[in-house]
């Protein structure tokens, strides 16, 4: 089992009026029935408010402190502006307790600010990525991920996604300078089942270990194949390699070029 290392982050409580109850719902519907498998028993977490827009234009903010979400993979940094107000943002790496981000149309190209895209020179890296302008980041928000400005076209500017996917932004959407924090997520081995279940992830059962009346894996006499040219879901539905984006996806004309399989 390996964890994060937390070294870097500030030893205080989270701030009181930046936190919300969040239910757990456990992968049921408005009807108590369960609609998404395997969700359930996890922790009690509290929601910090993020401030994905940094809706404070113009004003310099001072981070103050770096802090551990449950609700995401990455940190986050708690911000202090001149107004006394505080907020919650998503922290990039090398970001540190002292320094000062702004939020306008154009400023300084350091790591935390927040500008127009239009207005970040060509090779840059940025996170936390607006899709239409005024709606706050919602692309390139996970630990460690960052896109790349490849170039500026028209009215739209072109991104080199974590994905390898490169898709066009509206120039006039705001991105901050920077990568995502904790870059180190993604070698963090979970080592046991019990850290699962704290995490909300309840067992999975193998469809071969089932009946044939519960799973199309199920029956055999001792470890069978499926039998199958393709895995299914219990309910029939071909589980992997089918294409599950809509053929006429709105995003669609915005794809450059699609994200590479992995091999």
């Amino acid at each position: 089992m390996t964890g994060t290392d937390f070294s870097i982050l500030t030893k205080k409580e989270p701030e009181k009026k930046l936190l919300r109850p969040l239910k757990v719902r456990a992968g049921r519907n408005n009807t108590g029935r369960i609609t998404v498998r395997h969700q359930g028993g996890r922790v009690k977490r509290l929601y910090r408010t993020i401030d994905f827009g940094q809706e404070k234009m113009d004003m310099p903010g001072k981070v103050i402190a770096i802090e551990y979400d449950p609700n995401r993979t990455c940190f986050i940094a708690l911000i202090q502006y001149e107004d006394e107000s505080k907020k919650y943002v998503l922290a990039p790496q090398k970001l540190k307790i002292g320094d000062d981000i702004i939020a306008t149309e154009k400023t300084e190209l350091k790591i935390g600010n927040r500008m127009r895209i239009k207005n970040i020179p060509v090779g840059t890296e940025v996170y936390n990525v607006e899709i239409e302008s005024g709606q706050g980041g919602k692309i390139v928000r996970s630990a460690g991920s960052s896109a790349k400005v490849l170039a500026h076209e028209g009215k739209y500017t072109q991104l080199a996604m974590p994905s390898n996917e490169v898709r066009k932004i509206f120039q006039n959407c705001f991105a901050s300078i920077g990568a995502v924090s904790n870059q180190e997520h993604r070698y963090v081995s979970i080592g046991k089942a019990g850290r699962a279940r704290w995490m909300g992830r309840r067992p999975s059962v193998r469809g071969s270990a089932m009946n044939p009346c519960d799973h199309p894996h199920g029956g055999g006499e001792g470890r069978q194949s499926i039998g199958l040219k393709h895995p299914k879901t219990p309910w029939g539905k071909i589980a992997l390699g089918v294409k599950t984006r809509k053929k006429k996806r709105y995003s669609d004309k915005f794809i450059i070029n699609r994200r590479t399989k992995r091999k």
